[in-house]
């Protein structure tokens, strides 16, 4: 996979780029990584990339030409262009998993008070990882590629994939290790047992019960 970013600010992503998992599935050529500096694609010699809103309003919006010459540029065939934006529809893993099977993903992360409108013309999808506010889309752009990255075949072991939260509609189980006791928390005695049937079941009831107490939402009426 190659990920195109387009930022106005390229130096927040030397340390994501360099560490833990993202930095070994860009050695291991799992995924290319190329961040891209917005104002290199300005036309002003003062490299402007914004501009005051038609119609008066605080702040400024990113102008369309710059953006629409990046994406000029960058764009093939089997691109998927990703605007990060507050508006966008809220990033899930099912979303994560749909990406990653793509060969090529730009993704342009705003700043200021966000972008003319018509730069959407250009998008393919509209993201947001919450409801809340940040100063640009660059944070928000490092969880989409953590989340997608990991999910590249061969990227992190797949059984390891597969019991993770959300992939079934389910919270993960609780998990332990060494001392089995510890200031008085004992690990629970099934998961000592060696009684893997009874583990399984121990750890299905676990993700339910953690599921109606933090995320109800994510069972639809489902495990009344």
């Amino acid at each position: 996979m190659i990920i195109d970013v387009l930022t106005l600010f390229p130096n927040m992503y030397d340390n994501f780029l360099t560490e833990s998992i993202i930095k070994r599935a860009i050695d291991d050529k799992k995924v290319k990584v190329n961040i891209h500096n917005i104002r290199d694609y300005t036309v002003y010699n003062n490299k402007q990339v914004d501009d005051y809103p038609f119609g008066g309003g605080g702040g400024m919006i990113l102008m369309c030409d710059p953006i629409f010459r990046a994406i000029d540029d960058l764009k093939k065939e089997d691109s998927i262009v990703i605007m990060m934006t507050p508006s966008g529809k809220v990033f899930k893993q099912s979303i994560a998993y749909d990406l990653s099977k793509n060969k090529h993903l730009i993704i342009l992360c705003g700043h200021y008070e966000g972008f003319d409108e018509r730069i959407k013309s250009i998008v393919d999808l509209e993201l947001s990882i919450g409801d809340y506010v940040l100063t640009g889309g660059e944070l928000p752009s490092m969880v989409v590629m953590d989340s997608v990255i990991r999910l590249i075949d061969g990227v992190i072991n797949e059984n390891s994939l597969m019991t993770e939260s959300f992939n079934d509609g389910l919270l993960d189980y609780p998990n332990y290790t060494k001392p089995a006791e510890y200031r008085g928390m004992k690990v629970p005695e099934v998961l000592l047992s060696g009684h893997h049937q009874n583990i399984a079941k121990y750890r299905h009831e676990e993700r339910v019960r953690l599921t109606k107490e933090n995320r109800p939402d994510l069972l639809g009426g489902n495990y009344e």
